[in-house]
């Protein structure tokens, strides 16, 4: 599990090997990840985009940018999160991913940048 915090936001991660979706002898490796987001700062927010890097193990870099999450743009007020679950394909056996949400204070009507955790990718086989 990963986690950060920017301007009293927190994003956790944690991922899991999909082997039932994977094909290796096609490299094609499937991992799900978890996200919470949870509201610790004393403003509401409006999540309205992500930004993602996704890296596999010879370092080819995918960046994929779109609106909200999940096909959601969540508002959370302070104390309030935030959960979703989506996944992601690789070619190689292992990877990184890491980004950014766009989210707007809903205060200041400022747009600011919160960080998603560096995460890896990788099946259980490679642990030992």
């Amino acid at each position: 599990m990963q986690q950060q915090i920017t301007q009293g936001i927190c994003v956790t991660v944690e991922t899991t090997y999909n082997q039932e979706m994977s094909n290796p002898g096609l490299n094609e490796y499937i991992y799900s990840y978890e996200i919470s987001i949870d509201n610790l700062s004393d403003f509401p927010f409006h999540l309205k985009a992500r930004h993602w890097e996704i890296t596999d193990a010879l370092g080819n870099v995918r960046t994929v940018d779109g609106e909200g999450v999940v096909g959601q743009q969540p508002l959370l007020d302070p104390g309030q999160g935030f959960n979703y679950t989506s996944a992601v394909g690789v070619k190689t056996d292992m990877g990184k991913m890491t980004g950014y949400y766009v989210i707007e204070n809903l205060l200041t009507k400022k747009e600011l940048h919160i960080s998603i955790p560096v995460f890896y990718l990788y099946p259980p086989f490679k642990m030992n």
